[in-house]
């Protein structure tokens, strides 16, 4: 009997201590990167800064001007007069010109602009995320508007997830608002 007793209480025991040992302490995960710091990454990996943010010239040669991040071309800006037939005369012959700070393009399709992508009311305040993503994904302003020019990557931005978009978004959303309203696009010269 005592043989029994015995036998009882290790059998409870057992189950108990077989789920102790086998549990490990969870393992601390990394915290979780935040939407904005996600974006940030995103933007400075993508180049966004190469045209979207006018450049300042130092002894390096030209740099991002920080006070003006992602504000787009420089509304005040006159572009230079090309002479004629240097670019856009014959839409089979591709080539193209940018000013000194890399913010307007002109090529066949005429000359773009690169957009003002700061939370300021002539840049992307009144847009949402659903939105952006919907530029990025059709390549058309606001989703379903005009079509994004050259050089404007959004066929590489486009095969991003909604998650990391929305990340960009959420950065662009966190910087400083910087008024510059952006010209429209010119068409090309009809020759």
């Amino acid at each position: 009997m005592r043989t029994a007793s015995l036998a009882r209480p290790f059998r409870l025991c057992f189950p108990l201590i077989a789920v102790v040992a086998c549990s490990s302490p969870q393992a601390k995960s990394e915290p979780a990167q935040s939407a904005v710091a996600r974006g940030a990454y995103l933007v400075n990996f993508g180049g966004c800064n190469d045209c979207h943010t006018p450049k300042v010239f130092s002894a390096a040669g030209p740099a991002p001007d920080t006070t003006r991040l992602l504000s787009g071309h420089p509304a005040e800006t006159q572009l230079p007069v090309l002479p004629a037939g240097v670019v856009g005369a014959d839409p089979t012959k591709w080539g193209a010109v940018t000013t000194g700070d890399l913010t307007a393009w002109s090529g066949p399709w005429g000359t773009s602009f690169a957009a003002n992508l700061t939370p300021d009311a002539t840049g992307l305040a009144t847009w949402n995320d659903s939105l952006f993503i919907a530029t990025m994904r059709t390549g058309k302003h606001w989703g379903s508007g005009r079509q994004i020019l050259p050089p404007m990557p959004w066929f590489s931005l486009n095969v991003l997830t909604d998650d990391d978009l929305r990340a960009v978004f959420a950065y662009l959303r966190s910087i400083k608002p910087v008024a510059n309203l952006v010209p429209q696009p010119v068409p090309p010269a009809v020759p």
